[in-house]
C-alpha cells in the first residue's frame, strides 16, 4: 500500500494508464472484428481515392506524436525552470497533515 502522497498519485496514474490501455485494446479488437466481417461480406472493397501528396494516416500519426512529444518535453522544462526560478522566495516546511 502506498505510504506517501506521491506514491498514491503514481499508483492512481498507473491504474489510469492500465484502464486506458485496456480500452484501447478492446477498440482495436473491435475494429479487427469489423474488418473481418467486411472482408467476408465484400472481399473486393474499392480503394478510397486520395489526392497525391497528402500524408498517409501513418505519417500523420508519426509527425503529430513527434511534435506532441517535443511540446510535452518543452512544457516539462518550462515547469521545472519556473519552479527553480521561484524557489528562492517559495519555501516549504513539511508538517503533519490534520486528521479528521
Amino acid at each position: 500500500m502506498p505510504a506517501s502522497a506521491t506514491e498514491y498519485v503514481v499508483a492512481a496514474q498507473d491504474r489510469t494508464l492500465s484502464a486506458v490501455r485496456q480500452s484501447q485494446s478492446a477498440i482495436v479488437e473491435a475494429v479487427e472484428g469489423w474488418v473481418k466481417a467486411v472482408e467476408a461480406a465484400a472481399p473486393e472493397v474499392p480503394a478510397i481515392p486520395v489526392p497525391k501528396g497528402l500524408p498517409t494516416a501513418e505519417e500523420l500519426i508519426q509527425t503529430s506524436f513527434d511534435f506532441y512529444g517535443k511540446l510535452l518535453a518543452a512544457q516539462r522544462e518550462f515547469a521545472q525552470d519556473l519552479v527553480a526560478a521561484a524557489a528562492p522566495v517559495v519555501k516549504t516546511t513539511p508538517v503533519e497533515a490534520p486528521t479528521a
